[in-house]
């Protein structure tokens, strides 16, 4: 077994190998570049080695640099974990050059496989099901047209070295072909060195089911079930679970044992993927096999209980697989969703900044279910523009699929971040989703379900009269709290905190009256649908509310913004203004602000990188005309005109860092 490995990546797959290398007893060498000074993978590590600058192309991408880094810490082995360097042949035949051995598959495997144009003619030649489409590499424009028209519409362009959703674009016309050639191959050479990319057929209304296979250097290959993970948003995962809830045992087998063969046929070594896309009838097709841990694979962890982490390192260091395939056995039901910085309501964008405050949620009591953080941040830490933009996946694990989910939707209550915008709420959206909760999904689910975008989450009666509830008590508390000081409250010079107390919850213009009667320790709430009981040892100020609703467990999450409440719960978030009867009358007197007109401007959606502008001042635009494509984490972003007009004045170039709705031109 090696005593020192050094990790050549960032975030959370740094601290998760980090982890497992801790059990084992290996030492381990974390690298940084000067925007991961401070970051949690260089502190929990026993060795931290600086490589350059923030951009990954100046640090986590150059070889040279982490290979002294292994050299002078002594390290026997390098984990590539996924990302950066982690499927490049080069950068593992530099390391064996070296004398360091790379935690991952061999050279032949990665080449033929972790090359999407080399593993389709590879599949195509062992007569595996592939997907319709043009195995070489697109030259130009005028051929990428033509392979498309060929293949026939809607088709996929893709960036051959590349995976996590970058270089990916769905082109339905020929118009679309070109600026999605442009923007797969930009994305492709930032984010993974090779502009390469080829064009398959787009298979609509399909599933992403993906076999995680294991293989050491003594012949024996299995492969540890599926998972699935077509809840996918702009070709990039957010949802992932194991099993799936669409394959029966004879498609498991069937599938299991092709990703089997197929790696065997490359001499395959290590943890790898083999991903299918299904359709609605089992059919299933070879897309790609990724030679690297996957983000995903918690998933299956959870319900092999293996560390997939371990056995690449047991593999690399020679060692056999310690079982067979008839001894891997899937017990109960695993769930990810992937917490991200993105403001949902702004179609997703990154949202950067420090977390001011970090409180991952707590295990389940009794022990029935499971919840795991795999994070590389904490408190205080910061989200750059430079990297992905992930804060953590929360993993969950029960008996069974509904298990699942409820163990999730309730972790994700409990989840406190602030200091950025996040997700969360919208993955609450989707687990209580009545279509996700059926299991009815394609990859194409959060466009079907969202087609306008993530407006916030559609508030039910019931999650509404909690809301209010808790909303009351919370001012009810806040009266008591100020007439146990003063003795008033409000003008009021005879609040009683043992007396009922009438409120009214103003959500934007609409009044919710309610009383709040103390009742042996709780609260009784009455005004609603029915009568709510609702129990809870929270203080004030505190961020999270634990309460027990007529004998059922709640989280409610609680921020002041001056005299509001904003306050979140099951996805659904709302901002209460509690007043008393005679203060609510008074309010629905008063004449609502009218917000500032902004359509005059384009405003930076995120912050991020001026990439181009494609008009000049004086210019005439048509709708949807290309304006300017900004830059965030990897991803670019092609802003356009929202309606025909003439350009008054550029308020920013090329080349020029932009905050969060900077103008960047505006119009007469």
């Amino acid at each position: 077994m090696f005593k020192k490995i050094l990790i050549a990546n960032r975030g959370e797959i740094a601290c998760r190998i980090i982890k497992t290398c801790k059990r084992l007893g290996i030492g381990t060498v974390a690298v940084y570049s000067e925007a991961d000074a401070d970051a949690l993978h260089v502190r929990q590590a026993d060795e931290a080695i600086a490589i350059g600058p923030a951009a990954a192309a100046e640090s986590y991408l150059v070889m040279d640099k982490i290979i002294a880094a292994a050299k002078e810490s002594g390290a026997e082995a390098v984990h590539p974990g996924f990302g950066f360097l982690s499927e490049n042949a080069g950068f593992v035949e530099a390391l064996e050059g070296a004398g360091l051995v790379f935690i991952g598959p061999p050279v032949k495997a990665i080449s033929a496989m972790g090359d999407k144009i080399t593993s389709k003619k590879l599949a195509l030649e062992a007569k595996v099901s592939t997907v319709p489409g043009h195995p070489d590499a697109i030259a130009d424009e005028a051929e990428a047209i033509k392979v498309a028209g060929a293949i026939g519409y809607p088709v996929m362009i893709k960036a051959s070295a590349g995976g996590g959703g970058k270089g990916m674009r769905i082109a339905a016309s020929e118009a679309e072909v070109r600026e999605g050639l442009r923007s797969a191959r930009n994305e492709a050479r930032s984010s993974f060195g090779d502009e390469r990319v080829f064009i398959e057929k787009f298979i609509e209304q399909p599933r992403h089911i993906e076999i995680q296979v294991l293989a050491d250097a003594h012949g024996n290959t299995l492969h540890l079930g599926e998972r699935e993970c077509s809840i996918q948003r702009r070709h990039q995962k957010v949802v992932e679970e194991a099993p799936s809830p669409f394959l029966d045992a004879e498609t498991r087998a069937a599938m299991g044992a092709e990703a089997v063969a197929l790696a065997e046929a490359v001499d395959y070594r290590s943890a790898g993927t083999v991903e299918f896309i299904v359709d609605k009838n089992k059919n299933f097709y070879f897309l790609e096999m990724n030679t690297r841990i996957q983000v995903e694979h918690p998933v299956t962890e959870l319900i092999t209980g293996l560390d997939l982490v371990e056995w690449m390192i047991r593999i690399a260091a020679g060692e056999k697989l310690g079982f067979g395939q008839d001894d891997v056995t899937l017990d109960g039901w695993a769930m990810e969703t992937r917490v991200y910085a993105e403001d949902p309501l702004r179609d997703f964008m990154p949202s950067i900044g420090r977390l001011v405050r970090y409180r991952e949620p707590p295990a389940p009591e009794g022990g029935a279910a499971t919840v795991r953080v795999d994070t590389g941040v904490e408190e205080g830490s910061e989200i750059s523009m430079f990297y992905d933009p992930m804060i953590a996946k929360l993993v969950t694990h029960g008996s069974d699929r509904n298990s699942a989910i409820e163990t999730m939707l309730a972790a994700l209550d409990a989840y406190c971040i602030r200091g950025i915008n996040h997700n969360v709420a919208f993955l609450a959206s989707v687990m209580t989703n009545p279509r996700f909760r059926s299991g009815d999904l394609t990859t194409n689910f959060i466009a079907e379900e969202y087609p306008d975008g993530f407006t916030g989450s559609e508030i039910t009666e019931q999650t509404l009269d909690i809301l209010v509830a808790v909303a009351a008590i919370l001012q009810s508390r806040r009266a008591a709290q100020a007439a146990s000081i003063s003795g008033q409250m409000d003008g009021s010079l005879d609040f009683d905190p043992e007396r009922p107390s009438d409120w009214v919850v103003m959500l934007g213009r609409d009044a919710h009256p309610r009383t709040v009667t103390p009742s042996d320790g709780a609260y009784r709430v009455t005004g609603g649908a029915a009568p709510l009981l609702i129990e809870t040892e929270g203080r004030p100020g505190d961020l999270l509310l634990p309460c027990f609703i007529d004998g059922t467990p709640v989280t409610v999450q609680v921020d002041r913004r001056g005299p509001a409440l904003r306050l979140s719960y099951a996805g659904a978030v709302v901002e209460a203004l509690v007043l008393t009867p005679l203060a609510a009358k008074l309010a629905a007197r008063m004449p609502e602000k009218e917000p500032p007109d902004l359509s005059r401007f384009l405003l930076s959606p995120m912050p991020g990188l001026l990439i181009s502008l494609a008009v000049e001042e004086g210019q005439t635009v048509k709708a949807g005309e290309e304006l300017a494509v900004v830059e965030a984490m990897k991803m670019e972003n092609i802003l356009r005109a929202e309606r025909d007009g003439r350009v008054a004045k550029l308020h920013a170039g090329p080349g020029e860092s932009l905050a969060v709705d900077q103008a960047i031109l505006e119009f007469d």
